[in-house]
């Protein structure tokens, strides 16, 4: 990914942000790590990112998702559970990396629905899931990132992460149907949503300028 350092600032002091736990949340590929450096470097938040490549089952979990569907889903649960933790706890504004409510109404419920988790086990995650969701505050704004399947595939295909390269496209669609009913029950805290189809804040100018404006308003 391109460092983001470079970026264009915000002009605004960064005490004028009123909020201290900001959350972006979408499927993969829809352009969250590269959100939350942007707004890392522009609004000087401490960016918390997804444990994607800590996780020790993942390789195990593309090649066979039945087997090995609930120790991941449970390591990421783990994982988030205490980076929630330490974040609440952390004394500056924080911008985060997908939230612990995706982990489990998003990718577990898939899962599920596909028969890749048996019951008892989803069960079993869900009543885990809903403890730790009630003990922690939620963020101060969610913002909603969503993108089309062929823009998913196409930045898969760039990131060139080698364990992600064959997802299936059905895999992929499933999880854009429960992002969208997910972001459409969501009410624990003020959202918005942004399109990133054809949003570049990586090298282009205006774009970055639209989603400043968008996203500080709310700021």
């Amino acid at each position: 990914m391109p460092s983001l350092t470079p970026m264009l600032h915000c002009s605004a002091p960064r005490q004028c942000i009123n909020k201290r736990y900001v959350a972006i949340a979408g499927n993969i590929g829809v352009g969250k790590s590269t959100l939350v450096e942007f707004l890392s470097h522009t609004f000087g938040l401490k960016a918390v990112f997804e444990p994607h490549e800590d996780n020790p089952y993942l390789e195990d979990f593309y090649s066979n998702m039945q087997r090995w569907s609930l120790a991941s889903q449970a390591y990421f649960l783990g994982r988030k559970f205490r980076l929630c933790r330490e974040a609440q706890e952390w004394p500056q504004p924080i911008v985060q990396d997908r939230t612990i409510y995706e982990d489990a109404e998003v990718f577990a419920r898939n899962l599920y629905e596909q028969g890749f988790m048996d019951e008892r086990d989803f069960e079993t995650y869900w009543e885990l899931y809903e403890n730790i969701r009630d003990s922690l505050r939620p963020p101060d704004l969610l913002i909603c990132l969503r993108a089309d399947l062929r823009t998913i595939r196409r930045r898969i295909r760039l990131r060139a992460r080698s364990m992600e390269q064959n997802i299936p496209t059905a895999y992929i669609r499933r999880l854009n149907a429960l992002y969208e009913d997910w972001f459409n029950s969501y009410r624990l805290s003020p959202s918005i949503t942004i399109v990133t189809n054809k949003i570049d804040y990586i090298t282009d100018l205006v774009d970055r300028i639209d989603i400043l404006k968008e996203i500080e308003k709310h700021l």
